[in-house]
């Protein structure tokens, strides 16, 4: 974490306490906003903004309870789309992955099972007992986006599911628990690494966590894995954080057909948990809780 003694990240050679520090007043947050849209790129949000995305984010994540609430055993992963898709409709929203990428993305939701990491596509076949099923939604409201995911367990799993969903959990709500005005991106990923692997886990690496409020993917980058990212948290600054943890190897294989969907190199499982997050004047608000 940046201190307030130590040289402002912009460059002028001043502390950052008395340069950029991000609690002086609307003219300071003015100031900021420019610089971090000029340096990387990143959109810190008005309170309008903010407003709008907070709308967005309630929306996903009663969307995504509703859709988990109804995957049970012998529902097709399509069914839940098909309902996911109905849900959006009926608030006069959109579901942003559909039609997404290259290629389109053929689907309103990602409905990722077992080994795959991230990006499965719903089909016709029915969950069953011992899966393990991330779903994950992002809905697009008034032109505002707000992103998240869970676990869903279809009975009895085995330990080693139990194993990987755990530490997906607690790695999210680590990593949410550190954030606050100055903590630097890279202590994102340490914390998650840090405690996935003294649990004998694995951080997919091939995958990030991504600015998210005005449009599906925003600056920055947040990888949940060791790295140099060296971007201050700021006021104003949302974003998504969502581990992906494997049971086995960390790398992912990518299937050749349809060119979304990620599976462990292994076939060992995996787990992913989402939220959207807000960094305040003085900390964090989640945006995805119901």
């Amino acid at each position: 974490m940046i201190s307030r003694n130590d040289p402002c990240f912009c460059g002028s050679g001043k502390k950052w306490k008395k340069c950029h520090y991000p609690e002086k007043g609307n003219s300071s947050f003015d100031e900021l906003k420019k610089l971090y849209f000029k340096q990387y790129q990143i959109i810190l949000k008005t309170p309008e903004q903010i407003e709008g995305i907070k709308r967005a984010c309630k929306l996903a994540a009663k969307i995504l309870d509703k859709v988990c609430k109804a995957a049970v055993e012998g529902v097709t992963t399509n069914a839940l789309n098909d309902l996911a898709m109905k849900l959006h409709q009926e608030a006069n929203a959109k579901p942003a992955p559909l039609g997404y990428g290259d290629p389109p993305f053929p689907k309103g939701i990602c409905t990722s099972l077992n080994e795959v990491i991230c990006h499965g596509i719903p089909n016709d076949t029915p969950l069953v007992k011992g899966d393990i099923l991330n779903i994950d939604v992002t809905s697009i409201l008034d032109g505002y986006y707000g992103d998240c995911s869970r676990m869903v367990k279809i009975g009895e799993i085995t330990p080693e599911k139990q194993l990987v969903i755990d530490v997906a959990y607690e790695c999210l709500d680590r990593s949410i628990a550190i954030l606050k005005p100055g903590v630097l991106v890279s202590d994102i990923g340490e914390v998650i690494e840090t405690y996935a692997t003294n649990k004998g886990c694995s951080v997919v690496n091939e995958f990030v966590a991504h600015g998210v409020g005005i449009a599906f993917h925003e600056a920055p980058q947040i990888p949940h894995n060791f790295n140099k990212v060296k971007i201050p948290l700021a006021e104003g600054m949302t974003f998504t954080i969502e581990p992906m943890i494997n049971a086995g190897k960390r790398k992912s294989t990518i299937d050749p057909i349809d060119h979304w969907t990620a599976r462990t190199i292994d076939g060992l499982p995996s787990a992913q948990v989402e939220h959207t997050v807000l960094i305040t004047k003085n900390g964090y608000e989640i945006l995805t809780k119901i």
